[in-house]
């Protein structure tokens, strides 16, 4: 794989905005953003301190102390998948991410649902992140918890943590609307903080587990007998414990979403897609393996209940485990800012090519700002009436973080499945690739890797299991699915009704002719 530097007083990456043009496009939005910005995006939408403090107990309930063995397996999956939007993020440099790159090498049709299903996903996505405020807040004080007991604090699975997991997940998501309609500078001054807090937080937590650890490396071998009961053995539990690992493994192309706003995305947004992955999991896999090393009893309840605050209060003592637990909250603010910021240049990007119903009000931009407030405000508050849904039924958190998942595992297949048939054909990468991010001979190996797990990992996360999902309520187990399924048909009916209205917007700017208009038809 290779990537050449391109001089910043020259070449194609010398004046973002005019290469811009060539698309089809104007700049609308303010480009102000830098490497580190770029690779913030991607880092924060990741959220180490979100994912592994939101989901331990998950997983190391489902596969015991062994269950770490789904980390680098999912990593190497999805770093599969970042390689190839990589290559796509160096030769198409616009918001939207997959939907963009999907508009550039497969069908109109294809394009359109991998949007649409990710604005989903990130709006669901937005809702999940928000609720583990849920986990972290009301163990660093129970004036957190607002409704209920003490006896729910860092709970989602009872009534009362339910309940107060809403209130301050919905605070959460009304902040972000906020900050994101005021703009961009502002959204990447807080993301910037939160990332470093996050990143020094976490190498900080690593170094404290590693002088605290009781026990050898050997416990990664350590089933903890949950293999009992399932119909495959350990590989049962290990499929469902891969769950966990599968959550915190996405949102990295938010990077190439924010193109439009980076300077010379080109450059930048490939390597802050790798990177910000990359990161994740060296630090993520360095806390929880030294934090199994570390905890004083490994087979305590609460691992498998409240998971990671507890095991850092009773390792590193109450003081200095509510500083990490900070940490982590900082950590979930940034990610939801994020992930909601994703979901608005996507939705903008779409209404900007008049794929979205009302797209010319969508697809306006506060002249004052430079960001689109509308999609800003109906992302916010479709991500509140989500949350409102779930309000008094504590199980459908559990299909609230799955559904995530799979809608962008099936945008990101969207993506990676045209690819891999573009260069079986010989007509990826393109002649005109450049001396921008290229996996070169690894390519077809690599993209085939990204479509195989993209596919399994789907299969494994959408999969009705009891484990998951319970088996007293038919509606609960097949959540998932269902969810899925509706999003997926309304999607195809809005696609069949508004296709014949989109006139030139089907035309993908590469092949525009040289007086196109500033912006596709709305």
């Amino acid at each position: 794989m290779t990537t050449q530097e391109i001089p910043a007083g020259g070449g194609p990456a010398a004046d973002d905005s005019s290469e811009l043009e060539k698309f089809g496009y104007r700049q609308e939005l303010e480009r102000s953003l830098g490497s580190f910005s770029s690779f913030a995006a991607g880092f924060s939408y990741i959220s180490i301190l979100t994912g592994v403090f939101q989901l331990f107990f998950f997983g190391f309930g489902s596969g015991g102390p062994a269950f770490i063995w789904t980390w680098p397996l999912v990593f190497l999956g999805q770093f599969a998948v970042a390689l190839c939007f990589a290559e796509l993020a160096g030769q198409f440099p616009l918001a939207g991410s997959v939907y963009q790159w999907a508009k550039q090498i497969a069908k109109p049709a294809t394009s359109w649902l991998a949007g649409w299903i990710m604005i989903i996903g990130a709006i669901v996505t937005a809702g999940a992140v928000a609720v583990a405020y849920q986990i972290i807040l009301p163990q660093v004080s129970t004036a957190f918890q607002i409704v209920g007991s003490d006896a729910d604090a860092g709970l989602t699975s009872t009534p009362g943590g339910a309940q107060n997991a809403i209130i301050l997940a919905v605070v959460l998501v009304v902040f972000a609307t906020i900050v994101n309609i005021i703009g961009v500078k502002l959204m990447a001054k807080i993301n910037n903080f939160g990332v470093a807090v996050e990143l020094g937080a976490s190498v900080l937590l690593v170094i404290a587990l590693a002088i605290h650890i009781k026990r050898g490396p050997g416990l990664v071998f350590d089933t903890a007998g949950t293999g009992e009961g399932h119909s495959f053995g350990y590989l049962g539990a290990f499929l469902v414990a891969s769950l966990m690992s599968a959550y915190v493994f996405y949102g990295f192309d938010t990077a190439g979403s924010l193109a439009e706003e980076t300077t010379q995305p080109r450059r930048h947004a490939p390597r802050a897609i790798l990177r910000a992955l990359a990161a994740a999991f060296i630090v993520g896999g360095l806390i929880m393996l030294f934090g199994m090393m570390a905890v004083g009893n490994l087979k305590a309840d609460e691992l498998s209940t409240s998971g990671m605050p507890y095991l850092l209060k009773s390792t590193l003592g109450e003081g200095l485990g509510d500083a990490f637990l900070i940490c982590s909250a900082i950590a979930i603010t940034v990610c939801c800012l994020a992930v909601q910021t994703a979901a608005i240049r996507m939705t903008w990007a779409m209404a900007r090519d008049g794929r979205l119903p009302f797209s010319r009000a969508m697809a306006k931009v506060s002249p004052r700002s430079k960001t689109p407030v509308l999609p800003a405000l109906l992302t916010g508050g479709l991500t509140v009436v989500v949350l409102l849904i779930n309000l008094g039924n504590q199980r459908a958190f559990f299909i609230l973080t799955s559904t995530a998942i799979i809608l962008f595992y099936i945008p990101y297949l969207m993506v990676t499945g045209p690819m891999l048939v573009r260069r079986l054909r010989g007509h990826w990468p393109r002649p005109e690739h450049g001396p921008y991010f290229k996996l070169g001979r690894w390519g077809t190996l690599v993209n085939l890797v990204a479509v195989v797990y993209g596919g399994a990992m789907t299969v494994n996360l959408i999969w009705p299991r009891a484990e998951v999902y319970g088996d007293d309520h038919w509606y609960f187990q097949w959540g998932a699915v269902i969810v899925t399924g509706l999003i997926v048909i309304i999607g195809a009916i809005m696609l069949y009704v508004r296709r014949r209205t989109w006139g030139s917007a089907h035309t993908s700017p590469e092949h525009m002719p040289d007086n196109a208009p500033d912006t596709l038809p709305g």
